[in-house]
């Protein structure tokens, strides 16, 4: 290898890293502690408490509108968006409280990245969807921008099939495209957490395998929570999966315990089909 290719190779590497503070590589990626959360006078979680390891896939089970979303969104304070809503306990990224007074929204949602049920590319080039967020929050000087740019589209195994149309328009490319497009794009903040809500539920098979895919390779650098509504695709992609039925967290464990032998006879009541 020349020097002037291990030197590049050198910085892609230092731009790709997530950021994380002196110290966080020793604790939990994220930790919720007793947290409960209400949509005015209507509770829709209830006391949970889990550690979200570092560098692993955490799956989020259960049937519709038993908060596997309302929890995955409080991580990174989307909800803050929703009227008169009001939460107890806490929860900590990295080992700092996502609710500490005068916490930064716009930093912890470059610091916890988020990828939506469906695709959401910006009405723009290919190339401007990744650099948007580096160039936002100046991540990367414009001279780096190019060597980002290509790292997140080859993390998101999606720059063989669009390095000679990056200026093209990002609505052009297809759905599944457009999904690994948009993970691409939440990689380019150097996030610390990946959030992923049903990020395969608008795809076809095709698609969801590539999905699946990328989430086990990303899973190297990153740490994931995916909500999904496929008990095969949590059993396929997770190292730990926790099962929330109205509003409580019934079991969390290794995802292969939790579909073998379940502790909670409610888990085991869902995964077998008798309810959900």
């Amino acid at each position: 290898m020349t020097a002037r290719h291990s030197a590049l190779g050198a910085r892609h590497s230092a731009l790709g890293q997530p950021a994380e503070p002196a110290g966080a590589q020793d604790g939990p990626a994220a930790q919720a502690d007793h947290f409960s959360f209400f949509y005015g006078k209507r509770q829709a979680l209830f006391d949970i408490s889990m550690i979200i390891q570092r560098r692993s896939v955490t799956a989020i089970i259960g049937p519709s509108g038993c908060g596997k979303s309302t929890f995955l969104r409080s991580i990174n304070r989307m909800n803050d968006l929703i009227p008169e809503h009001r939460y107890a306990g806490e929860i900590q990224v990295t080992g700092t409280s996502v609710f500490a007074s005068g916490s930064d929204l716009v930093s912890l949602r470059r610091r916890v990245g988020m990828v939506f049920q469906r695709p959401n590319p910006f009405p723009k080039s290919i190339y401007d969807n990744v650099a948007y967020g580096p160039r936002l929050n100046a991540l990367a000087t414009k001279r780096e921008l190019p060597d980002l740019v290509e790292q997140c589209l080859r993390q998101a195994a999606l720059w063989d099939e669009v390095k000679d149309r990056l200026d093209s328009p990002a609505t052009g490319l297809s759905g599944g495209q457009q999904q690994r497009l948009c993970i691409a794009r939440a990689l380019g903040n150097r996030p610390e957490l990946l959030l992923m809500d049903e990020p395969c539920s608008a795809l076809d098979p095709i698609a969801t395998q590539r999905i699946e895919e990328l989430i086990f390779e990303l899973k190297r650098q990153y740490t994931i929570v995916i909500v999904t509504h496929n008990m095969q695709q949590a059993a396929r992609a997770s190292d730990m999966t926790g099962f929330f039925d109205r509003g409580s967290l019934v079991e969390f464990d290794v995802t292969h315990q939790i579909f073998t032998a379940p502790k909670q006879e409610r888990t085991e009541a869902y995964i077998t089909g008798r309810f959900g």
